[in-house]
């Protein structure tokens, strides 16, 4: 399965916090989403953390749970009823017991702090990965390459350098 290797340590100062958030979603993802949606919340919420101020130092654990979920969900395509797992963004914010627009206004937050957008490959699904062409391109001598086309010496070399999820040479 396609992955990127995030760091999963969290400072002792927020463990607490961590600790509490994760389980909310780990809750939500279990019963409404999926363990993918799962792992990429507990990374996400490791990596705000991790940032100096913590946005998580202040407010509501099931605030930011939902909002992780809420941020991840906008950039996965969650509320889309073509994709599976699928779920309303206000579906979401009932399961926690918080409103919309104060999800949505936690979600812009984490999205500002950790750069999350739809352009952005790092917070999304594996199963979204092959998929999204900005995963693979890169420049090779000056020019825009996919790198699924190109020898496997060079996806290794991407691959080492954290460039791509998985070499794609290797996925049959």
């Amino acid at each position: 399965m396609a992955k990127f290797n995030r760091p999963k340590s969290v400072p002792k100062t927020m463990q607490a916090t961590y600790d509490v958030i994760v389980d909310l979603t780990d809750a939500v993802c279990w019963e409404h989403l999926s363990p993918d949606y799962a792992e990429l919340a507990r990374d996400m919420a490791a990596a705000l953390c991790r940032k100096r101020p913590s946005p998580l130092a202040s407010g509501q654990p099931r605030t930011w749970a939902c909002a992780i979920l809420y941020e991840l969900g906008r950039v996965n395509f969650l509320s889309d009823p073509t994709t599976q797992p699928h779920m309303t963004l206000a579906d979401l914010c009932s399961a926690f017991g918080v409103g919309q627009s104060t999800a949505s206004a936690k979600a812009r937050v984490i999205g500002g702090v950790l750069d999350v957008n739809r352009l952005n490959p790092g917070w999304m699904l594996p199963s979204l990965l092959e998929t999204n062409p900005l995963v693979w391109m890169a420049e090779v001598n000056g020019f825009l390459v996919d790198l699924r086309t190109m020898p496997r010496e060079v996806q290794e070399v991407a691959f080492e350098n954290g460039l791509i999820p998985y070499i794609p040479a290797d996925q049959g």
